[in-house]
Formats: structure tokens, C-alpha cells, sequence
């Protein structure tokens, strides 16, 4: 699978899963793994910076869900396209590949997913990074992705116009504007209606009500959060995202008093993107920290 190789230039390994190909990166080496979950509409490019600067270190394993990137795009009755099933997915990737002393590195859904699946596997985490995310029902919806979820119109908007992916390459960066390689990176795996299916499920399995079947999941993973606090803790968090709003940093702190935060005022949604060496450099210096090594 090919998808984007001249800008994401790495060997994507596979890992079959109900009948399924799901396909990840995986480079480097070293007793320590940093696992990059991504969310939507991004996929594994999103961590190519992560993958560049720090697989001569460790090995970085960078996940592209079912229905992302260069994995298989099973249709929806093939598929669940539900946080328990991207969970699953990713517990079951773990194990396959036994991965130990890990830091997981997780963005938008990828917070929920990759918190999700590391308290499954408890033992074999070690630190958290966080940018811009959540884990916990969500306190709102933004009208931007309230009117993505139109009956009808809002799939035919997300998958037959691109509208949701294509508009995050303008409204997901606040200080730069992403230049059109990067932007059609990250749109190249989803190129027709076909291969936009987790885009569109991704927002219709965000839950508005107690009602929702993803709603049970978040309440638990919110409940469980103080779980995690004696972890080390990294929070990037651009505070111009319009999605992920402030707010949402302001709970994690609340559950991990002792995390480390680094605010970057005029950083919007895709952090790494927007504010790249801030980012990347605050993740070196987590690393780095004495109390990490042990």
C-alpha cells in the first residue's frame, strides 16, 4: 500500500484483524516504543515528524485505523466504525507485536482510542502525550461538525464533497497555512466516496445524548483518568482549535495535577503542523526528564 509514499516515505507494515488489513508504520528500535494514534480525518502522516525525529531512539509505531490511511476501507456493514471497535483494534496490535514501555502519542479521537486501549493494557504503559484531545463525553458540539451530522446531507457533504477533510487543511491550523503538499497528504488516502467512510462514521460516533452506544465507553474513560495520574504526563495543547477547545486541557489537568502543559497560544487543531518545533521540542524535553528513564 502506497498511498502518499513520496511524502510519507516508510514501508507501511500489516496486521490482519477480522478479515480486515489494518496498517501501521513501524521504525526504529530499542526497549522503549512511542505509539502515535491519530484521529480524524488525519491518519499515521500526521506523526511523520515524530517518526523522523525520534525512531533513531526508539521505536515509533504509528497506527492508521480501520477505514484511514493506508488500511483497508471496509463499508459500514462490514465495519462498526465505533470507539469500542477502534479500541479493539488497537489492543489486539499490542499484543501481536508485544509492545512494552509505552508512550503513547495520541491526537483528537486518538486520545480516546489510545487511553481506551492502554488502560486495557495497563502494565505496558509508561508516559502519555496528549495534543488536543479528549476522553470524556463530549461538553459540545461545534456547529462546523453539528452540521456534518445532517441526516443525508451532512454524508453526502463529508463523502461525496470531501467537505470535513478538506476544510481541517484550512480551519485545523491557526498561526500557518499548511502548504499543499502537506494538505494533500493528508488528504490522499481519501479520495472518493469509497475510502471516506471512517470520515463520515467518525463524526456520527461522536455522542450528543446517553443514548449514543460511544457514550458508556467515554463516561467509563473519564471515570478512569485519576487512574493515570501517577504516569508522567505531557499536555501540547494549541489554544486556537476551535474544537478541542481549552476547556478540554483544563480537565486533564484537573485529572493529572502533576502534568506537564505546554500552552502554545496561537496554535490551532493540528498542533504538530501549526507549531512544529514547539511541539516536537517539548516532546524531546519529556523524554529527556530523569524521572522518565527509570
Amino acid at each position: 500500500m502506497t498511498v502518499a509514499s513520496d511524502l510519507l516515505p516508510y514501508a507501511s507494515k500489516e496486521f490482519s484483524t477480522s478479515g480486515q488489513t489494518l496498517r501501521y508504520l513501524d521504525e526504529g528500535s530499542g526497549s522503549e516504543t512511542l505509539l502515535c494514534v491519530h484521529g480524524n480525518p488525519t491518519w499515521s502522516f500526521y506523526y511523520r515528524k515524530i517518526v523522523e525525529q525520534f525512531s533513531p531512539r526508539y521505536r515509533v509505531i504509528a497506527v492508521d485505523h480501520m477505514g484511514c490511511g493506508r488500511s483497508d476501507k471496509p463499508q459500514q456493514h462490514e465495519f462498526s466504525y465505533t470507539l469500542a471497535s477502534h479500541r479493539n483494534n488497537l489492543v489486539s496490535l499490542i499484543d501481536s507485536l508485544n509492545l512494552d514501555q509505552i508512550t503513547l502519542i495520541a491526537h483528537d479521537w486518538g486520545g480516546a482510542i489510545g487511553l481506551s486501549s492502554m488502560l486495557e493494557r495497563r502494565a505496558r504503559l509508561k508516559r502519555i502525550v496528549l495534543l488536543n484531545t479528549g476522553a470524556f463525553p463530549p461538553p459540545y458540539l461545534p456547529k462546523r461538525i453539528a452540521a456534518c451530522r445532517i441526516p443525508v446531507l451532512g454524508s453526502l457533504a463529508v463523502r461525496g464533497l470531501n467537505a470535513f477533510a478538506r476544510a481541517a487543511t484550512t480551519m485545523a491550523v491557526s498561526r500557518n497555512k499548511l502548504n499543499a503538499e502537506v494538505a494533500s497528504g493528508l488528504l490522499a488516502p481519501y479520495d472518493n466516496w469509497h475510502n471516506r467512510v471512517a470520515i463520515d462514521a467518525f463524526v456520527r460516533d461522536i455522542p450528543m445524548s446517553s443514548e449514543h452506544p460511544t457514550y458508556e465507553p467515554l463516561k467509563q474513560l473519564e471515570d478512569q483518568l485519576p487512574s493515570l495520574a501517577n504516569l508522567p504526563s505531557l499536555l501540547v495543547w494549541g489554544m486556537k482549535d476551535w474544537c478541542f477547545r481549552p476547556e478540554c486541557l483544563r480537565r486533564f489537568q484537573a485529572a493529572w495535577p502533576d502534568a506537564v502543559s505546554v500552552e502554545i497560544p496561537d496554535a490551532g487543531h493540528y498542533v504538530i503542523e501549526d507549531a512544529p518545533e514547539e511541539t516536537l521540542q517539548a516532546i524531546s524535553n519529556f523524554l529527556s526528564q530523569k524521572q522518565n528513564m527509570n
